[in-house]
């Protein structure tokens, strides 16, 4: 599911389709054209038994698939390509910004299951004692609305911020567009009355602080706007929420909570609390604001048309007060993690509670499976170093000399044959296959055949056992060699390429 912002997220996908192809998936594409189509695509993908489900585009988009896979109750994996503002997510879990380098790390990766935050409205209470529960109407709603939340959700000045962001200027602008919101709407901001509740172990609700606050954070993981970590204790996979309460004080407060944020990176326990809990229950004025991974909620989507008609009433929204409910699902989806991660966000090591419902199924050699061959094009190259070399080495015999290593010189002779004929590629990135045995991909360009100068084209080069492998003095060479590739390194090909730019090497030169 691609975010086009403007077309930046289109102009690599031939790039990343190739890289795909290479790993044998077949792919289609789904374009958002309109504000929740995302979340449509993707319940539609997961519906039709897609395996994964790739969100290419910001931490909105991937919440937008995050929710459009688990409103359809089916087990699709869900995968990003980072293509936002600030990619949270694909920073949290080490996914490269490059849409092809992030591709490779998405062949490269495994399934691991993580919690998501829910979030519901439960009552509305009116300023003249009215309570209006709006439990039933949540669940009513839950299938078409975004409910679910897998970095944090925000209360308060941040979700003011993200509101007055015009998304023209941010795909223009990225972070500085935020910033300009920011600095239009903070000063406009007041601090809130805040209670909050949380559920003990027997489901009996406790109020565990009231007061006045300008900002809360429900976090399911620890990083928020892009360097700061407002919930540096979360982990993806405790079961429970974490929340950070930027409390309202003076002068003096507010220099240490700005000091420490600037400093540290981290909220000054002094004016922030923080709490803990699978079910959590905040009530706040309906006049403030919610965001969820980055994107504005609006509160009329939670409400029956009866309920917000009665809010409309209302002349100040400041008198009415929502109680939200925050639930923390546990292991509620599967998202495709970098096997170069870390694992900073996980509670528990994967190596030890591995499951083995994900086996992956035997696939054809990646030559069978390609596509489409271009014609006879390396195959005429095949045949042409075949005769070349047969031809010397006939001649060599003729003139009766003397081979001490026969196959050095018969390599010697190939290697010359490919460094004038071969196909070059000069690499972007390269990543092993875990589905295939010693199988690697490189991803790169190439240049046009048949084309002008400078004119090159996407290509993912497949290597496997049966590629045979030299160094430009003609020496085999082993798959470690493939590990020590760069960016910008330029590669003799011979092998097939398809239609989607896959070429399955048969002989390789470093």
């Amino acid at each position: 599911m691609i975010n086009p912002r403007t077309g930046q997220n289109l102009a690599k996908i031939t790039d990343v389709l190739a890289v795909l192809a290479a790993a044998g998936w077949k792919t289609e594409i789904g374009i958002k054209e309109y504000g929740g189509h995302s979340m449509l695509l993707a319940n539609e993908a997961a519906k039709g038994n897609s395996d994964l489900v790739i969100a290419y585009g910001g931490d909105g988009t991937v919440n937008q698939v995050l929710n459009g896979v688990v409103n359809a109750k089916q087990h699709s994996v869900v995968g990003v390509i980072p293509g936002g503002t600030a990619n949270l997510w694909a920073g949290d879990t080490g996914i490269p910004k490059d849409p092809v380098e992030a591709a490779l790390a998405l062949v490269d990766s495994e399934p691991r299951k993580v919690d998501i935050g829910r979030v519901t409205v439960q009552e509305l209470t009116f300023p003249d004692g009215r309570r209006v529960s709006v439990k039933g109407v949540s669940k009513r709603l839950l299938k078409k609305e975004r409910h679910h939340f897998l970095l944090m959700a925000g209360l308060g000045m941040d979700a003011a911020v993200m509101k007055g962001v015009s998304k023209p200027l941010k795909y223009q602008l990225g972070p500085l567009a935020v910033g300009l919101s920011a600095a239009k709407e903070l000063p406009e901001q007041r601090p809130f009355p805040v209670e909050i509740v949380t559920t003990g172990e027997r489901g009996k609700d406790e109020l565990v602080w009231t007061g006045e606050a300008s900002q809360i954070i429900v976090g399911n993981t620890r990083r928020y706007a892009i360097v700061l970590e407002m919930t540096p204790n979360a982990y993806i996979d405790d079961g429970v929420l974490d929340v950070c309460v930027i409390t309202n004080g003076g002068a003096l407060s507010t220099m240490q909570q700005l000091s420490s944020l600037l400093l540290h990176r981290k909220p000054d326990n002094v004016s922030s609390e923080f709490f803990r809990g699978a079910h959590i229950g905040i009530r706040v004025p309906a006049s403030v604001p919610l965001e969820l991974d980055g994107s504005t909620i609006n509160l009329k989507d939670y409400l029956s048309k009866a309920d917000y008609a009665a809010l409309q009433e209302e002349s100040d929204l400041e008198h009415v007060k929502v109680t939200y409910r925050f639930d923390s699902l546990p292991e509620a989806v599967e998202i495709a993690i970098p096997r170069t991660y870390s694992g900073k966000l996980f509670e528990h090591d994967n190596n030890a509670e591995k499951e083995h419902s994900h086996k992956v199924d035997e696939v054809e050699e990646p030559a069978k499976r390609t596509g489409e061959q271009e014609p006879n094009e390396q195959t005429e190259l095949q045949e042409h170093t075949t005769h070349h070399v047969t031809q010397a080495l006939h001649s060599d015999r003729l003139q009766k000399e003397t081979l001490t290593e026969p196959a050095n010189r018969e390599t010697v002779q190939l290697v010359d044959v490919l460094l004038d004929k071969g196909r070059k590629v000069q690499v972007v990135g390269k990543a092993p296959n875990p589905a295939e045995t010693h199988t690697y991909i490189v991803a790169g360009h190439t240049p046009k055949r048949s084309s002008r100068a400078g004119d090159t084209t996407p290509v993912a080069v497949v290597i496997n056992q049966k590629t045979r492998l030299f160094n430009r003095e003609g020496a085999h060479v082993s798959q470690d060699a493939l590990t020590q590739l760069q960016q910008g390194d330029v590669l003799i090909v011979e092998g097939k390429k398809s239609k989607r730019g896959v070429i399955a090497a048969t002989r390789l030169i470093l």
